[in-house]
């Protein structure tokens, strides 16, 4: 089992591949890694992802509320959208915020990433829906994403950005560059006239394969 400094190390260094990536500007975006059932490890506000070290983490409890944070340091103001994803899905243990370039956009343009592409992102993600717009930092915007919770392990965010979780902080950030991915694939086959989409019979394929791996986190076409 990894200890609380090794987890602060490993969100320091998914800060930096989500900054390297370009996936948050300047201070944007934020994660959390579910420790136990009222204890969570979260991203500062106000910083930079890609410039942390591991003092800038703080702890809150499944309420939101500080159990640790070093002075200058508090916790997201997002935190109360992660909570709902942890309330709402027991197999999740971390939870990625960002702003990627091209999910980013499909989001403010309110397109949906419905498509059945390429293989991969069927297999993963299967599909992201949009949820609504709500205000950063308020109720809003967890009570927007509640519906999906239970089918998807990624929503885009109205003229906001992106929400990937997983069983893992690795996994979910995984789930982020998977989902940026898909997304710039199909705003560049939209530039070349349209993408070729794969058929339902495919498509059905894909998800038999997805079952035979026996992949965690939930699915649209599977999860029904």
């Amino acid at each position: 089992m990894k200890s609380e400094l090794d987890i602060k190390k490993e969100m320091c260094e998914i800060g930096r591949r989500v900054y390297d990536r370009g996936m948050v500007a300047s201070n944007d975006g934020n994660f959390s890694v579910k420790l136990n059932d009222n204890e969570y490890l979260c991203t500062p506000t106000g910083v930079s992802k890609g410039f942390m070290t591991p003092e800038y983490i703080c702890k809150v409890d499944g309420e939101g509320n500080v159990l640790e944070a070093n002075e200058g340091f508090r916790p997201s103001s997002e935190i109360k959208m992660h909570m709902r994803v942890y309330k709402e899905r027991l197999d999740v243990n971390a939870v990625v915020h960002a702003h990627p370039m091209y999910a980013t956009t499909f989001a403010i343009a309110g397109i949906p990433l419905e498509e059945p592409i390429m293989p991969e992102a069927v297999i993963a993600l299967g599909s992201v829906p949009i949820a609504k717009y709500g205000t950063p930092s308020t109720v809003e915007v967890p009570d927007s994403i509640a519906e999906f919770l239970s089918r998807y392990d990624a929503v885009l965010l109205e003229n906001h950005g992106a929400l990937t979780y997983s069983d893992s902080l690795l996994n979910a950030y995984h789930k982020m560059e998977s989902l940026e991915f898909y997304a710039r694939l199909l705003y560049q086959a939209k530039m070349l006239g349209g993408p070729q989409i794969l058929s339902q019979e495919r498509v059905e394929q894909l998800y038999d394969i997805r079952r035979q791996m026996g992949l965690t986190g939930r699915h649209p076409g599977i999860d029904k």
